[in-house]
Protein backbone atom coordinates (compact mmCIF):
# COMPACT_ATOMS: atom_id res chain seq x y z
CA UNK A 1 0.00 0.00 0.00
CA UNK A 2 1.46 3.51 -1.45
CA UNK A 3 2.39 6.04 2.05
CA UNK A 4 -0.23 8.93 1.78
CA UNK A 5 1.23 12.00 0.30
CA UNK A 6 4.08 13.50 1.63
CA UNK A 7 5.79 10.49 3.11
CA UNK A 8 7.58 9.33 1.00
CA UNK A 9 9.32 12.63 -0.06
CA UNK A 10 10.22 13.32 3.18
CA UNK A 11 11.41 10.08 4.25
CA UNK A 12 13.79 10.84 0.99
CA UNK A 13 14.19 14.06 2.68
CA UNK A 14 15.30 12.99 5.64
CA UNK A 15 17.66 10.28 3.99
CA UNK A 16 19.13 13.11 2.49
CA UNK A 17 20.26 14.75 5.95
CA UNK A 18 21.02 10.93 7.70
CA UNK A 19 24.89 11.88 7.05
CA UNK A 20 26.59 14.46 9.86
CA UNK A 21 28.26 16.20 6.71
CA UNK A 22 25.55 16.91 4.86
CA UNK A 23 23.79 18.22 8.03
CA UNK A 24 26.70 20.72 8.51
CA UNK A 25 26.65 21.68 4.99
CA UNK A 26 23.26 22.46 5.32
CA UNK A 27 24.28 24.55 8.27
CA UNK A 28 26.60 26.28 6.62
CA UNK A 29 23.92 26.75 3.36
CA UNK A 30 21.94 28.39 6.18
CA UNK A 31 24.09 31.45 6.14
CA UNK A 32 23.95 31.91 2.77
CA UNK A 33 25.66 30.40 -0.64
CA UNK A 34 29.18 28.83 -0.71
CA UNK A 35 31.23 27.53 -3.44
CA UNK A 36 32.70 23.84 -2.80
CA UNK A 37 36.31 25.76 -1.69
CA UNK A 38 34.82 27.74 1.06
CA UNK A 39 32.45 24.48 2.12
CA UNK A 40 36.13 22.68 2.10
CA UNK A 41 37.83 25.29 4.51
CA UNK A 42 34.57 25.73 6.89
CA UNK A 43 34.41 22.15 7.17
CA UNK A 44 37.83 21.15 7.29
CA UNK A 45 36.89 17.86 5.28
CA UNK A 46 38.52 16.66 1.66
CA UNK A 47 36.85 18.53 -1.35
CA UNK A 48 36.21 14.83 -3.32
CA UNK A 49 33.98 14.39 0.32
CA UNK A 50 32.33 17.86 -0.19
CA UNK A 51 31.67 17.17 -3.76
CA UNK A 52 30.09 13.77 -3.01
CA UNK A 53 27.51 15.15 -0.10
CA UNK A 54 26.99 17.69 -2.29
CA UNK A 55 25.68 15.43 -5.17
CA UNK A 56 23.70 13.56 -3.09
CA UNK A 57 22.01 16.76 -1.36
CA UNK A 58 21.28 18.46 -4.85
CA UNK A 59 20.12 15.09 -6.02
CA UNK A 60 17.48 15.02 -3.05
CA UNK A 61 16.38 18.56 -4.04
CA UNK A 62 18.06 20.67 -1.02
CA UNK A 63 20.51 22.59 -2.42
CA UNK A 64 21.01 23.76 -6.58
CA UNK A 65 24.41 25.35 -8.02
CA UNK A 66 24.47 28.65 -9.60
CA UNK A 67 27.61 29.60 -11.52
CA UNK A 68 29.66 31.93 -10.37
CA UNK A 69 32.49 32.82 -13.11
CA UNK A 70 34.19 29.77 -13.25
CA UNK A 71 33.07 28.36 -9.95
CA UNK A 72 30.01 27.00 -8.25
CA UNK A 73 28.08 28.56 -5.21
CA UNK A 74 25.60 26.30 -3.81
CA UNK A 75 23.01 27.36 -2.12
CA UNK A 76 19.57 25.93 -0.07
CA UNK A 77 16.21 25.36 -2.29
CA UNK A 78 14.32 25.89 0.78
CA UNK A 79 15.22 27.21 3.91
CA UNK A 80 12.78 25.00 5.55
CA UNK A 81 15.25 22.89 5.32
CA UNK A 82 17.85 24.99 7.44
CA UNK A 83 14.98 25.42 10.19
CA UNK A 84 14.36 20.97 10.22
CA UNK A 85 18.18 20.87 10.55
CA UNK A 86 18.80 23.62 13.26
CA UNK A 87 15.64 22.07 15.12
CA UNK A 88 17.05 18.79 15.20
CA UNK A 89 20.79 19.74 16.30
CA UNK A 90 18.84 21.69 18.97
CA UNK A 91 17.16 19.03 20.15
CA UNK A 92 20.05 16.51 20.23
CA UNK A 93 22.37 19.23 21.90
CA UNK A 94 19.49 19.52 24.49
CA UNK A 95 19.79 15.55 24.90
CA UNK A 96 16.27 14.36 24.11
Amino acid sequence: MPAPDGYEAAGELLRALSAPLRIRIVTELAGGPRCVHELVESLAVTQPLVSQHLRVLRGAGVVRGSRRGREIAYSLIDEHVAHIVADAVSHAREGH
